[in-house]
């Protein structure tokens, strides 16, 4: 059985995510099937709009297959993940720019890949048990997949703070941030569904939303703000240990646990996408560091800690969150000549 069901389903262009025991991590043959949905249905006048949904309650995407990516890279053999980073850009780009309304329904975990297929459409829901997040830094990557555009966004710097440390965020917290538009409890969900196939009118979305609820990330701006608005995690580090309070301290927590080189290189990437509204520009700078994340960054290593052998407990490259030389940041997102990313 496919790992993924694209059909033309009633009035609408039906994308569904069919591997709930892998939470529906998103596979390059997956990346490609849904790349092909959107090109066929881009210019097809049976198609009104877009769904994208998944099987399983505990997760819409909960990243790209990267244990198959690290089978490829122990092994010296970068090129076939640098492939699917490129094949998968391309297809978030596609997404982002798509003619007609994309609605996505996200419950449980939406992270890494899945931001990328659910957080660029134009009706993003979230509901109750939703869990959206960019955790990358903690693998030794960078949100990626046009996620840098999506937190440059982000009021304030919340960009630089949910990118750099990988948190978690729920319903409200998503809407703030600006992941996801509306919340409609998913008990709603299949009724919702029901009316778009039957109908094609992606304004019943706007009918079915709720009140949002209230956002902790909100309450907490002021404090993110004052914090996280250095121009490099240098600056960052040093404003969160200028002050003790609950918050800073538990910031400092999490960011002595992820991959020091790509802390540093995400508030950096955070900042670029801010003088941009172009997301293949945002990729184009994002598959930088991916390019040489196997070879020269922490990405093997952090997926063998993490998700390989378990032991949390990475040996990152540099030693300290406080010893991120800004020459090598500046060299992981050097320009790639002809290995740049070409959408």
């Amino acid at each position: 059985m496919s790992d993924i069901h694209t059909r033309i389903e009633g009035q609408i262009g039906r994308i569904t995510f069919t591997r709930p025991k892998a939470l529906n991590a998103l596979s390059h043959t997956m990346s490609l099937a849904l790349e092909q949905a959107l090109d066929d249905w881009a210019e097809n006048d049976a198609v009104k709009m877009v769904l994208i949904d998944a099987e399983g309650d505990h997760a819409f995407c909960a990243g790209g297959d990267i244990a198959a990516m690290y089978e490829a890279g122990i092994k010296g053999e970068f090129e076939g993940p640098r492939d699917f980073w490129r094949d998968e850009y391309r297809m978030n780009a596609k997404m982002f720019h798509f003619p007609k309304p994309v609605a996505s329904l996200m419950q449980g975990f939406t992270m890494g890949g899945g931001v990328g297929v659910g957080c660029h459409g134009s009706h993003r829901v979230v509901g109750d048990t939703t869990q959206i997040a960019m955790p990358e830094t903690g693998i030794g990557l960078i949100p990626d997949v046009g996620g840098t555009l999506i937190l440059a966004r982000a009021p304030g710097r919340i960009g630089e703070y949910l990118g750099a440390t990988g948190g978690r965020i729920g319903a409200a917290d998503a809407i703030h941030a600006g992941f996801a538009d509306y919340y409609i409890p998913e008990a709603q969900w299949p009724a919702l569904t029901a009316e778009l196939v039957e109908t094609g009118d992606w304004e019943a979305i706007d009918r079915a939303a709720q009140p949002v609820p209230d956002s902790a990330l909100a309450a907490q701006q002021g404090e993110i703000d004052a914090c996280f608005a250095g121009d490099s995690l240098s600056d960052i580090l040093t404003a969160l240990k200028s002050t003790d309070t609950d918050f800073t301290a538990k910031a400092l927590k999490v960011l002595g646990r992820v991959s020091p080189l790509s802390a540093g290189c995400t508030i950096e990437l955070v900042h670029r996408a801010r003088l941009t509204d172009d997301i293949k520009k945002a990729l184009e700078q994002e598959f930088r560091f991916t390019y040489r994340s196997m070879d020269q960054g922490d990405f093997l290593e952090g997926v063998r800690a993490q998700i390989i052998d378990k032991d949390r407990n990475p040996t990152w490259k540099h030693d300290s969150i406080d010893t991120v030389p800004s020459l090598e940041v500046t060299q992981m997102l050097m320009p790639l000549g002809a290995d740049a990313l070409k959408i």
